[in-house]
């Protein structure tokens, strides 16, 4: 089993990179991808509930490959963006809601993005942060640590973990991320050494393969990874890695686990 913690889609083209669902799909078949955790793909001419509803479309459709997860964007008001929290989770049936400082240009721990947060918070559900070297100051690890040490009991997604640029801070984030167990690590469009040092110093249960699909090919970023755990970590572990911690945080459970629950042979 493998699950893709970071992919994009889109209702319309936005250039050289957007993919449409049916795309999507292609590429995962095409990688060995079972799963992708999905949200809509920036830019999206402030139109997020256009952007959402389409990933919500996508989860229906294809309600054994889209783990589907919400957007919101502070910058479009206080009740705006509540208004997608909520219909991210009530409506859509959302896993959570992804905050990007980066692409929407605000710091992630303004005060007034915490209403944002708290709406995410009070429905039980996962909150995900873009954080990232192409945007330090918006979206830097020690904003996200004081995030998660507000919320101690809310599960985190650490998206990039610094990367997202040719000049990453890594090493900050896993810093930060050892202050704080309620963060897990997306390791997407981050480098490999910084990736493996997470791996090593957090554990394999805090880091989740992610390919940051269309940005990065797929199937390349699943070999990467399978070359480079190969050898380093155990079989079980980097089962962790590659669907085992979306499973756990999402409250999912695969196939092969489902039967083995079951007593029943492969």
């Amino acid at each position: 089993m493998i699950i893709d913690a970071d992919v994009h889609i889109s209702p319309v083209a936005t250039g050289g990179n957007s993919i449409f669902i049916e795309d999507l799909i292609t590429r995962m078949d095409y990688a060995g991808v079972q799963k992708a955790v999905t949200w809509l793909q920036p830019p999206y001419d402030r139109d997020i509930k256009r952007s959402n509803e389409y990933v919500y479309k996508a989860s229906k459709n294809y309600p054994d490959r889209i783990l589907g997860f919400g957007w919101a964007d502070p910058n479009l008001g206080k009740d705006h963006a509540i208004d997608m929290v909520k219909r991210s989770i009530y409506d859509y049936g959302f896993y959570g809601v992804k905050l990007n400082g980066a692409q929407n240009e605000f710091y992630i721990d303004d005060e007034k993005v915490f209403p944002v947060i708290e709406e995410i918070v009070k429905a039980g559900k996962i909150v995900a942060f873009h954080i990232g070297g192409d945007s330090p100051e918006h979206t830097h690890p020690f904003r996200m640590a004081k995030i998660a040490k507000a919320f101690p009991d809310t599960p985190m997604l650490m998206v990039h973990m610094g990367g997202a640029h040719f000049h990453d801070f890594g090493n900050a984030a896993i810093e930060f991320a050892q202050q704080c167990p309620n963060i897990t690590i997306v390791g997407s469009t981050i480098r490999s050494h910084p990736l493996l040092k997470a791996i090593t110093t957090l554990g394999a249960e805090r880091v989740c393969f992610a390919s940051d699909t269309p940005f990065e090919f797929m199937h390349v970023e699943v070999a990467r990874y399978n070359s480079l755990l190969a050898n380093v970590i155990p079989e079980d572990e980097k089962a962790l890695i590659m669907a085992g911690n979306i499973e756990r945080l999402f409250g999912i459970a695969s196939h092969e686990n489902t039967l083995k629950k079951n007593k029943v042979s492969v």
